[in-house]
């Protein structure tokens, strides 16, 4: 009596090598996307946050395309002279990363309406309230940043930095960035799916005609 055979047919030495590189496609892209997520999410687990370096304003220390690491502050006790902090200057939003150069205690100061001359909140008899403020530069500016600026607008303390971290933490977060790495690894899984299913056919195709055979063989014997 002859038996189905239950070998399955080699595959193919072309078709074994798509399947790695599309695995390889795949594995790479996952990896680049997940730990583009890992990375920040690590830093925020443990109360610090990384800022990418727009200027050339801290070379040596750091330079356009770095990353640097920032822990908060809380209370104005905590800055030293020396720090490397990120701070947002006196009318403006755009985060400066420099470093104190001094430590200053300073009045604050309002506009009057009346005589436009500056004076403490209380009015022009009254005590001012003594603020803290830094004085700043950037290492490779010739002279100190124009204005004093409030301890309470300092975002965070510098604690390190990564050298051409930034370059690839803006890429990855960028729409271009996210779709290289996962517009390649969701058409490789595509492809491979396509593939199993093409194999699948192609061993019931394989598997009917053997069992014919045998049928055929079984009624001529």
């Amino acid at each position: 009596m002859l038996h189905a055979s239950t070998h399955r047919a080699p595959v193919p030495p072309l078709r074994r090598l798509l399947s790695v590189a599309l695995w390889t496609v795949v594995v790479v892209g996952g990896l680049a996307y997940g730990t583009s997520l890992a990375v920040p999410l690590w830093f925020q687990a443990h109360e610090q946050r990384l800022l990418v370096v727009t200027s050339g304003s801290m070379a040596p220390k750091f330079d356009a395309g770095d990353a640097v690491v920032m822990r908060r502050i809380t209370d104005a006790s905590q800055l030293k002279v020396g720090q490397v902090v990120s701070f947002w200057p006196l009318g403006s939003e755009t985060l400066v990363t420099h470093r104190i150069v001094e430590l200053r205690s300073m009045p604050v100061l309002t506009q009057d309406e009346t005589t436009g001359t500056m004076v403490a909140p209380g009015g022009a008899g009254s005590a001012p309230e003594m603020r803290q403020y830094i004085i700043t530069k950037g290492d490779a500016n010739p002279v100190p940043d124009p204005n004093a600026t409030p301890y309470t607008r300092v975002n965070g303390v510098i604690l390190g930095v990564h050298h051409g971290w930034g370059w690839v933490l803006q890429w990855a977060g960028s729409a271009t960035g996210r779709a290289v790495m996962l517009v390649p690894p969701l058409v490789g899984l595509a492809t491979l799916e396509v593939l199993s299913m093409s194999d699948t056919r192609r061993r019931a195709r394989r598997a009917k005609k053997s069992e014919e055979r045998r049928l055929d063989a079984l009624l001529l014997g």
